[in-house]
């Protein structure tokens, strides 16, 4: 049985090394919820590809994909045939741009490509549409949506929306969205600052999950040696890597054996590789660059520690991962992190940007596999009560079912979520 109104799903890029999206899509198509997916970017060129995400890609439409000369085509043809759909579109993209040439150039590049996704959807006769972030793929999205006159609703996850909302206009799209879901308390703090009180009530906390009949407990190892840390997350400055590589210089200074796996790619790759070079841990640091998730599993069981020493950040899946596999963890007291960890609970928090307080837990776990072993499990239970990947999922597809009218078709045990698209 057909779905009546089928929700599509715009992302910046899909799939990518992180499957967040791609496994929350395809838990809501196993609910029986149709979700053709649109992607402004094509996938990374260094993306390690699985049998599913080669599926997830073949699958998804992408915008930036489209010839340029299809694509101005279209837009001469839309300003012919449809003016009034033409300039309401044009309208949102620069009415709240300042006179600076650059932000207005963009934003008619973002007017080009949200038109190309109305197409897309009045194809596919699709009536809503849901946005994952509150950037720039979120432009495309609000444009779309005032010129083909959808609703659409946001995934906000921070920091990077949070960062600048001027910039982003998060402000306009927040008034404009249907509803807006927020991956933790932290997340919709951040929305209630930018939305009158009487919009709150469009506000609704469902949280990332992971599946934890994958990631599932790993040996302790009780007289490790070297300890193993563990560190995933893109190679940014915002993941605070080049304060773990600090403090683990600090460490080895001190005599402790350790070893360390960065596993992600990102712009502070060279940066972080000069001080591994200058500073003699070429022996102990081992740079693993993108991985797929089976070879991040691969890690995190070889891993006697979990580290991840952000300087901002949401509400990180690979925390969720790591805590799952029964890693006991050190982060910090930034975003919703701590509505993850408890501190001496279910793992360590610590000051962002101290190397010394950093330094310090690493220490601690180092010395003490019992410690490891006491948070490693609470860290495991705290997922299980509240980060599981199917009960959040079902959260989400109710507040769809209530929000969005739908019409369900019955639940499959295993569809394949290559199946639309």
């Amino acid at each position: 049985m057909p779905i009546e109104t089928p929700i599509a799903y715009l992302l910046s890029q899909y799939p990518g090394v992180s499957l967040t999206f791609y496994n929350e899509i395809a838990e809501l198509r196993r609910l029986g919820f149709t979700i053709p997916v649109a992607s402004i970017n094509t996938p990374a060129k260094n993306l390690p590809f699985t049998g599913k995400t080669r599926a997830a890609a073949a699958a998804a439409y992408y915008i930036k994909a489209t010839p340029k000369l299809r694509a101005a085509g279209f837009c001469l043809k839309t300003l012919a045939t449809r003016p009034l759909l033409f300039f309401r579109g044009l309208y949102a993209a620069v009415s709240i741009e300042s006179l600076n040439p650059a932000r207005l150039l963009l934003a008619l590049f973002y007017f080009a490509e949200a038109l190309l996704l109305g197409e897309w959807m009045e194809q596919k006769g699709l009536r809503h549409l849901h946005i994952h972030f509150g950037g720039p793929v979120a432009s495309v999205g609000r444009i779309a949506a005032a010129a083909y006159r959808f609703p659409y609703s946001l995934t906000l996850h921070g920091p990077d929306e949070f960062s600048d909302e001027a910039l982003f206009h998060l402000r306009e799209k927040l008034a404009n969205a249907s509803f807006v879901i927020c991956i933790s308390d932290f997340s919709r703090s951040q929305v209630m600052r930018l939305l009158p009180p009487e919009q709150w009530d469009k506000l609704h906390v469902i949280r990332l999950g992971v599946d934890t009949d994958i990631f599932l407990p790993r040996p302790a190892r009780s007289f490790a040696s070297p300890v193993e840390l563990v560190c995933v997350g893109r190679l940014v400055a915002a993941k605070g890597q080049m304060v773990l590589l600090q403090a683990l210089l600090h460490l080895i200074q001190k005599g402790h054996h350790l070893r360390l796996t960065l596993v992600g790619d990102g712009p502070s790759r060279n940066v972080l590789r000069k001080f591994v070079k200058t500073n003699g841990l070429a022996d102990v640091v081992h740079f693993a660059g993108p991985c797929t998730h089976e070879e991040t599993q691969a890690y995190l069981a070889q891993a006697d520690i979990f580290v991840l020493p952000s300087l901002a950040e949401g509400l990180p899946v690979a925390l969720m991962e790591a805590m799952a596999s029964q890693l006991p963890c050190i982060s910090t007291y930034v975003g919703g992190v701590p509505e993850l960890i408890t501190n001496e609970v279910d793992g360590l928090l610590v000051s962002s940007s101290s190397t010394s307080r950093l330094t310090d837990a690493i220490e601690r776990l180092a010395s003490d596999p019992k410690l490891r072993g006491r948070l490693g499990e609470a860290a495991r239970e705290k997922v299980l009560q509240d980060y599981r990947l199917r009960e959040n999922v079902q959260k989400l597809a109710a507040l769809f079912e209530q929000l969005v009218p739908l019409e369900r078709k019955d639940p499959t045990p295993a569809a394949d979520p290559s199946a639309c698209g």
